[in-house]
């Protein structure tokens, strides 16, 4: 491996643009936010080195056989993020970037391409009102001070979207997309552009220095691998990433499993299945992928690169179809209890489901068939309880993870991944395993009621409490017992409070927390709507059996449903709720 002559920002542009610059499989994709991309354009303006690069020369006729990638040119956030594979058919020799990925695909899409990301306050979408494209520029007009910008800018560069552009005077020469500077190389060109624009002098100062950090500038210091031997490329791709900002661990999984991986593409296997899971509502990294892999498979479930030998990358590649269909119905069992991204609040806690599934070969009916209903009920309570007592949280999750993997059995490798009596989810095993005081005291209990209605656990308290709901067909609502729009400091003078009662009754904890919200399905929602809570119960039940009604909806007997005596009711049923999470999650 030689230092080389380094190249310009233009030549190494056009190395890309006509594949003679591609990424190898091992590479992990693009992920620099767009302020960073922003920084190292300023960096570059400035003068300031960039680091060196990593290339390794791959002989097209004899090379290895291995995937190539091209550099991203469009990033949209979440819905464009993945490489389009290379073909390297005919392509005679390349170079492979074994590091400089980040930075070269920055520069990349700083000239030639667009970055969109999500809009704040909005929903995802992908469409251009949630997620513009933008492109870069440089404003012309003016230079910062470093010492006034939080992260020591000189140059101001801006990923900005059409909109933006057309409220800016460009034409003035006021922002100037970066691209364009491609256009711009000879001087007679670039004289001809500063006249026509009548650009001022800071402008053209400016603009010439961008021409000379593209065009003239040798800033791609690179060194240059020549063996053809894959393993060592791995090796030194691994070994120069555990520096700097360093590749996670799925990164290197996902290293050794591509380089692996003979009848399949790891890479589009598994950025598919986090499309699938996107799909199904849920948001996953390739972490929980290989760590649902190692609980699977692995005696020791740790991240660390000796529990990914090229054996294991192999029998992954072996089992993978299973694997993947087991996480698939996984995540679609839990869309089915009614979560979703947002009330998901632990994504470690689907592994033990997986790994159920996976080894007792039921995931391809489980979440339909009749005769696992008791199961998927033993398993949907499990889950309420294990979110809410925060048991998979990330702290600590390997070692309660190898706990709870023993109430299944006692060792993955040696014995049955399934105990033989285990003819059913073994919750209340995996209770007994946990070696960790489990139990809920009355503080627990009473902040679980303080829960407010937009808060992530709210569903799943809720949940818990009401079970007979069809959650599958997404026919619930989640709202107020008594409607929030009457709790009004107008209200309690009507009302004739004590000054304790009105506490009671403006308080969000007892007027939007727990204590005032019931699951109810769709239909016993639109019949309520805004109906004050005793003309609801009236209405309801005059063709249903009181007790049984208010039973259902945990609503004390003979409390006064009277909004007027809300302070009384919020404390009965406060009460009543206590009871019921306390025996629930015992």
């Amino acid at each position: 491996m030689s230092f080389q002559t380094p190249v310009t920002i233009a030549e190494a542009i056009d190395n890309i643009e006509a594949n003679r610059y591609l990424l190898p499989a091992i590479q992990r994709e693009f992920v620099w936010p767009s302020d960073k991309i922003e920084w190292l354009f300023d960096s570059l303006m400035r003068g300031y080195p960039i680091n060196s690069f990593l290339f390794w020369n791959v002989e097209g006729g004899s090379g290895p056989t291995y995937k190539f990638y091209r550099f991203l040119r469009k990033f949209r956030q979440v819905y464009q993020v993945h490489n389009e594979e290379a073909s390297i058919d005919g392509l005679g020799n390349f170079t492979a970037v074994l590091d400089g990925q980040q930075r070269l695909t920055s520069l990349w899409i700083g000239l030639k391409g667009s970055y969109a990301y999500k809009e704040k306050r909005l929903h995802w979408n992908d469409d251009e009102r949630c997620l513009p494209t933008r492109q870069l520029y440089l404003n012309l007009q003016r230079q910062l001070n470093p010492d006034d910008e939080e992260d020591g800018r000189e140059f101001e560069f801006l990923f900005m979207k059409e909109s933006d552009t057309a409220k800016a005077d460009i034409h003035a020469g006021e922002w100037f997309r970066v691209g364009k500077i491609l256009d711009l190389k000879n001087i007679a060109t670039f004289n001809g552009y500063v006249t026509e624009q009548k650009l001022s002098p800071i402008s053209i100062e400016i603009l010439a220095r961008l021409q000379e950090v593209i065009f003239s500038d040798r800033v791609i210091n690179y060194f240059l691998e020549r063996e053809q031997d894959l393993n060592k490329a791995l090796n030194i791709f691994i070994r120069i990433n555990s520096g700097g900002q360093p590749l996670n661990f799925s990164d290197l999984i996902m290293s050794i499993a591509v380089s692996n991986w003979q009848a399949k593409d790891a890479r589009k296997e598994i950025h598919a299945l986090v499309d699938s899971v996107r799909e199904i509502g849920f948001s996953i990294s390739k972490d929980l992928i290989f760590k649902a892999y190692l609980y699977l498979c692995s005696r020791d479930i740790r991240f660390k690169a000796t529990n990914f030998s090229a054996d294991k990358a192999h029998n992954f590649e072996k089992d993978w179809e299973k694997i993947r269909d087991a996480i698939l119905a996984t995540f679609e069992l839990v869309r089915d209890f009614g979560y979703n991204e947002f009330t998901l609040t632990s994504k470690n806690v689907v592994i033990p489901v997986i790994y159920y599934l996976y080894h007792r070969g039921i995931y391809g009916d489980f979440g339909t068939s009749v005769k696992y209903r008791s199961d998927r009920e033993t398993i949907q309570k499990w889950l309420h309880v294990m979110l809410l007592k925060r048991v998979l949280g990330a702290g600590g999750a390997d070692g309660i993870l190898s706990q709870i993997r023993r109430a299944f059995a006692d060792d993955v490798l040696s014995g049955e991944p399934i105990k033989p009596a285990i003819a059913s989810f073994p919750a209340a095993e995996i209770s007994n395993q946990l070696k960790r005081d489990m139990s809920v005291g009355d503080e627990f209990i009473q902040d679980l009621l303080g829960t407010q209605k937009d808060d992530r656990y709210a569903f799943c308290i809720l949940a818990l409490l009401n079970p007979q709901l069809d959650y599958r067909n997404n026919d619930f609502h989640l709202d107020h017992l008594h409607p929030i729009s009457g709790f009004t400091k107008k209200a309690t003078t009507s009302l004739k409070l004590t000054p304790e009662e009105e506490e009671i009754f403006l308080s969000p904890e007892w007027n939007n927390s727990i204590i005032n919200l019931q699951m109810l399905d769709s239909n016993e929602n639109m019949a309520k709507q805004d109906k004050s809570l005793e003309e609801w119960v009236t209405l309801e039940t005059k063709k249903k059996e009181r007790v049984v009604f208010l039973d259902r909806c945990i609503i004390p007997h003979k409390a006064s449903l009277a909004v007027g005596d809300f302070p009384t009711f919020a404390k009965e049923r406060g009460a009543l709720l206590a009871r019921k999470l306390s025996e629930l999650l015992k």
